[in-house]
């Protein structure tokens, strides 16, 4: 029998590709045998992981700006798998979001994934694709602090379904909500809002989740993997989530 979960011959685009989660999808699926291109607002770390990459190609820009969007998809001629995964967060209740920061994270998390996934569209249809949304927990539950974060996540939730009803032969769609990952949107975390205390708040993170720990950018990418293969051809419309047992309860 031939070795499941294999890309072989298709061409994936993953934004935010650069770097943690999109960085270790990049590699798992140029592994599985896909042509890897990157998405990334960062050129630099894009273009070096492009160059560790055989057979991949990096694009740069912001996701969350119409025209940008137009000219990275300008080069693209074929497309069988998109990876929403660019994103940013926020750490503040609903008192503490200026409309400032309501407003980022709503054009990187929901409009950046729009505008990706409507230029992608025509590309994935002639190829009878898929998409895989990065979404999250918060998407799902509350979690504290996290006012405008959860809002951005559940609207991924929704796209998602909504996506999967209107083209239900002609794509698949299907997300993915970690919970807490060991990846730089959390270094970064910590280091904006717990930089003297990173020792005792990891420990705090790890134990949020049942199982004791973080998750890792790899277990996101395998878990990508699958529904982006032949195997998950059944599989549409799908909220899967991995997080340590968090939603559980």
């Amino acid at each position: 029998m031939a070795a499941p979960f294999r890309l072989d011959g298709k061409t994936a685009l993953i934004t935010g590709g650069a770097s943690g989660i999109g960085e270790a999808t990049a590699r798992v699926f140029t592994a599985a045998g896909a042509r890897l291109i990157i998405a990334d607002i960062d050129e630099s770390r894009a273009r070096g992981l492009s160059e560790q990459l055989p057979g991949s190609r990096f694009v740069t820009g912001d996701i969350s700006d119409e025209a940008a969007v137009g000219r990275m998809f300008s080069g693209i001629d074929s497309l069988d798998i998109l990876v929403n995964n660019a994103g940013i967060g926020h750490v503040g209740g609903v008192t503490e979001t200026t409309l400032a920061d309501w407003d980022r994270l709503m054009r990187v998390n929901v409009t950046g994934m729009f505008l990706v996934t409507r230029a992608a569209m025509p590309l994935l249809l002639k190829s009878h694709g898929s998409i895989v949304n990065l979404g999250s927990v918060a998407g799902l539950v509350g979690v504290k602090k996290r006012f405008a974060y959860c809002a951005t996540k559940g609207a991924v939730v929704a796209m998602t379904r909504q996506l999967a009803l209107d083209y239900p032969t002609e794509i698949r769609v299907n997300c993915i909500c970690p919970g807490t990952v060991d990846s730089p949107f959390v270094e970064g975390y910590l280091e904006k809002y717990h930089k003297h205390e990173k020792a005792e708040k990891r420990a705090q993170l790890n134990q949020r989740q049942p199982i004791g720990r973080l998750g890792t950018p790899e277990e996101i990418a395998h878990m990508a993997l699958y529904l982006s293969s032949p195997e998950a051809a059944f599989v549409n419309g799908s909220v899967l989530t991995i997080d340590g047992g968090w939603t559980a309860a």
